[in-house]
C-alpha cells in the first residue's frame, strides 16, 4: 500500500486559518478510486526556532579567518495569533535572530545552524528563490529605521505596489487600488493623494505606517517587527503600538515584536523571551516575567524602566535603582538632596526668544515661507536646577537649546546668563562664555571625532581656553574619566572602541572639562538602552548634587523627565504651552497637549494589555508659515504658584 500526502489549510467560520495541519491519505491499491481518510497532526506553532546559532566571519591581525558567535543555542516557539516579544539591549542578538529567520544574512559572512520551521517548511534548508516566495508573502517584516528602509528616489506608491505585483501577481491598476486600501487600513490620511509622494514627504510616524502597510500587503501569517517604535516620539509610538494590535485582531496573524522597551512589551506581548549576549536567559508568559523575574538581567531591564507617576509625593529628583546584570545585586534608588537656591537670582534668563528659518525657492532664491522654529519662548533656570523642555520632534526644543548657546543666532528676544546679555557679545567673548555654558549632544558617536583619541578630545577645550598646560590637562583628563565612571587608562582609545553608553559618558566628561555652570543636555539619553539610560541619568544627578550644575534637559521621554526635573516646560510648534513645577505638570496637567503626551506613555503593566487606550491619531502640525504670517499674542493663566498654562482656543478648546 502506498500513501500520497497532501498539505491543505482549513478555514474556520470566520475565514481565519485553523491551527491544525491535516494530511489527506489515499490508499492506492486499485488506483484513483481508492478511498481517502484524514489524519490530523496537532501543530499550533506558526514558527519554531530550535538551537539557532549564528556566527560572523572576522579576520584577526595576522589575516586568519575566525568565526565570532553572536547568537547561541536560541530556541522559542510562536503560536497562532500570539505576540511574542524578543527583548534585550543592543548587541544581545535580537535583530540577528530575526534576520536569520528571514534568510537575510550573507552566507559568505555569516554561519547559521540549528532549525527554523515555519508552515511545515525548514527555512534553513530552502534555496534563496524559495525564501523569496516566503519573504513578504508569508512572513512580513517591519524594519527599525523607516527612512533607510524606504528607497528615497521612488514614490511610496511604487514601493508598496512592487510587493503586490511580485507576490500576488496584480496588475498595476489593481495594485494601486490595493495600495490605497492598505494605506486606509494603516490610517494614512488622504491615502489616494499620497501615492506619488516620496519618503521625505512623510513624517517618521507616517513612514513607519507605510512599512507596516508593505509588510501586511500579502496577509502574512507572521509579522516580524524589529524595534518599530524605538525612533518615534511617544505619541507616535503609542499610535503604532495600537495600530499593530488592531491589525493583529483583524487578521489573526502572529507577531514577533523585537524591542528593548519593557513598557512596550507590557502593552503588546503574550509571551516574552529575554536575550543577553546572544543567549536566551529567560522566557515565559509576559505577566509572569513582570511579576517575578528569575534572571538578574531581566530584573535589571525592569528596574531601569521609568514608571510614570512613580514620583508622586517625592519633592526632589530621584536616582534609578540599578541591578547588576550578572549577580542581581541591587542599588536602591534614592531621592537627591535639594540643590536649588530658591532665593537666588536665576543663572539663565530667556525672554521672548525667537528663531525662524527662511524657505527660499525660484531662480532668485526668494523667501517664500518661513519655519517658525521658536516663537516668544521665555523661562529661567536657577543654579542647581533642572528645567526640562519636553515635546515631540519639530516642536523647537533643540533649536531653543542651540539658540541659548548662539549655535544658531536668535532672530529676537534676549538670553541673559548671570546677568550678561549673550546677544551683545562678539565671537571671541562668546567663545569664552561657552566655558560656563556647555552642551551634550544627542548622538555621542557623531559628536566625537573618530580620528582623535579620547585623551586629546577631553584635553582640547582645556588647552583651547588656556585653562592649564599639557601636564594639567593630562591630570584633568584622568580626573574627568574617573568622575564619569570610566578608567583613566581608557582615554587612549578611539571613540569606536567604546559602547554607546560609554561614549555618552565621554561626551559628559567633555562638557565638564571647562567647569561649566550650566549644561544643555539635548536628548542626552534618548538613544541609549534602558539600563544604560538609567546609569547616565544617575550620573547627571550625582554631578548636579556634587557640582551644583544647572541643566536644561531636552527630551521627549516623559517618564525620564519626571525622574530628573525640578520644573518642566511643554513645547508645541515652537511655543511653551505649559510650564511649572514637575509635580504640578505631571499631577495636574492643564493643557490638552500636555495631557496627550502623558496619556501616550507606555504603562509597564501586562494586566492592562487588553485595555484599549484613548490614543490621538493626530500628528504635530507643520511650523511652516507664509511670509506675511504674524504669530498671535499669547496669554497665560496661573493655575498654582509657578504653574502657567497658555490660554487655548480653536482645536485645543474642542479637545480639552
Amino acid at each position: 500500500m502506498r500513501c500520497e500526502i497532501f498539505s491543505i489549510r482549513i478555514k474556520g467560520k470566520d475565514d481565519t486559518s485553523l491551527n491544525s495541519l491535516f494530511r489527506l491519505r489515499r490508499r492506492d491499491a486499485k488506483g484513483l478510486s481508492a478511498p481517502y481518510f484524514w489524519e490530523e497532526i496537532l501543530n499550533d506553532k506558526v514558527l519554531s526556532v530550535s538551537g539557532l546559532n549564528v556566527a560572523f566571519r572576522a579576520t584577526d591581525q595576522e589575516g586568519r579567518i575566525a568565526w565570532t558567535p553572536v547568537v547561541n543555542d536560541v530556541s522559542f516557539d510562536i503560536d497562532a495569533h500570539e505576540t511574542m516579544a524578543l527583548v534585550g539591549e543592543s548587541g544581545s542578538g535580537k535583530s540577528v535572530t530575526s534576520l536569520a529567520i528571514m534568510g537575510l544574512l550573507d552566507p559568505r559572512k555569516a554561519r547559521v545552524s540549528g532549525t527554523i520551521h515555519f508552515g511545515g517548511k525548514s527555512l534553513l534548508d530552502l534555496a534563496d528563490w524559495q525564501m523569496r516566495t516566503i519573504r513578504g508573502n508569508e512572513i512580513g517584516m517591519i524594519f527599525q529605521e523607516p527612512m533607510t528602509s524606504l528607497n528615497p528616489v521612488y514614490t511610496i506608491g511604487k514601493q508598496v505596489r512592487e510587493v503586490l505585483v511580485e507576490h500576488r501577481g496584480l496588475s498595476r491598476e489593481a495594485a494601486d487600488a490595493e495600495v490605497v486600501r492598505l494605506f486606509d487600513r494603516v490610517r494614512i490620511p488622504a491615502a489616494k493623494s499620497r501615492l506619488k509622494d516620496y519618503p521625505h514627504n512623510f513624517s517618521g510616524g507616517m513612514r513607519q505606517r507605510v512599512l507596516i502597510a508593505m509588510a501586511l500587503a500579502c496577509n502574512p501569517k507572521l509579522l516580524i517587527a524589529d524595534e518599530p517604535t524605538t525612533a518615534l516620539d511617544v505619541t507616535i509610538q503609542a499610535q503604532i503600538v495600537e495600530l499593530i494590535k488592531e491589525l493583529q485582531a483583524e487578521t489573526g496573524m502572529s507577531v514577533l515584536f523585537i524591542t528593548h522597551d519593557m513598557g512596550v512589551v507590557a502593552e503588546v506581548a503574550d509571551s516574552t523571551t529575554v536575550m543577553y549576549k546572544g543567549n536566551v536567559v529567560e522566557a515565559g508568559p509576559t505577566a509572569e516575567i513582570f511579576a517575578a523575574q528569575k534572571h538578574p538581567y531581566s530584573r535589571a531591564l525592569l528596574s531601569a524602566v521609568p514608571r510614570l507617576g512613580s514620583m508622586t509625593g517625592i519633592a526632589q529628583p530621584m536616582r534609578f535603582a540599578i541591578v547588576d546584570k550578572a549577580t542581581g545585586a541591587t542599588s536602591v534608588g534614592t531621592e537627591m538632596k535639594n540643590t536649588v537656591g530658591a532665593d537666588t537670582a536665576p543663572i539663565l534668563e530667556v525672554a521672548n526668544l525667537v528663531k525662524r528659518f527662511d524657505i527660499r525657492a525660484g531662480l532668485l532664491r526668494k523667501v517664500v515661507a518661513r519655519v517658525h522654529g521658536v516663537e516668544n519662548v521665555s523661562f529661567d533656570v536657577r543654579a542647581g536646577e533642572t528645567l526640562s523642555l519636553v515635546g515631540e520632534s519639530g516642536c523647537g526644543k533643540t533649536t531653543t537649546g542651540q539658540a541659548i548657546l548662539r549655535l544658531r543666532e536668535p532672530d529676537g528676544g534676549k538670553v541673559l546668563f548671570r546677568g550678561t546679555d549673550l546677544s551683545t557679545l562678539d565671537a571671541a567673548r562668546m567663545r569664552s562664555m561657552r566655558t560656563e555654558i556647555q552642551m551634550i549632544f544627542q548622538d555621542p558617536y557623531a559628536s566625537l571625532n573618530p580620528r582623535i583619541r579620547i585623551a586629546d578630545t577631553l584635553a582640547e577645550p582645556i588647552l583651547t581656553h588656556k585653562l592649564g598646560d599639557r601636564s594639567f590637562a593630562r591630570a584633568r583628563v584622568a580626573e574627568l574619566m574617573e568622575r564619569v565612571g570610566l578608567s583613566p587608562d581608557m582615554a587612549n582609545r578611539f571613540p569606536h572602541e567604546f559602547s554607546g553608553g560609554q561614549r555618552q559618558r565621554i561626551s559628559i566628561a567633555r562638557a565638564l572639562a571647562v567647569n561649566p555652570k550650566l549644561i544643555v543636555a539635548d536628548e542626552a539619553v534618548s538613544a541609549l538602552d534602558v539600563s544604560i539610560k538609567a546609569q547616565v541619568v544617575n550620573l547627571l544627578l550625582d554631578l548636579q548634587e556634587q557640582l551644583g550644575l544647572a541643566y536644561v534637559f531636552i527630551s521627549h521621554d516623559m517618564a525620564v523627565v519626571e525622574r530628573v526635573s525640578h520644573r518642566v516646560a511643554i513645547m508645541y510648534l515652537g511655543e511653551i504651552v505649559e510650564i511649572g513645577p514637575r509635580s504640578a505638570i505631571f499631577e495636574n496637567p492643564q493643557h490638552p497637549y500636555t495631557r496627550r503626551l502623558l496619556s501616550a506613555v507606555p504603562i509597564a503593566d501586562p494586566a492592562r494589555r487588553h485595555i484599549k487606550r484613548p490614543v490621538s491619531s493626530e500628528e504635530i502640525r507643520s511650523p511652516v508659515r507664509d511670509v506675511s504670517y504674524q504669530p498671535p499674542t499669547r496669554s497665560y493663566r496661573e493655575v498654582s504658584p509657578g504653574h502657567l498654562v497658555q490660554d487655548f482656543e480653536g482645536e485645543w478648546a474642542m479637545s480639552a
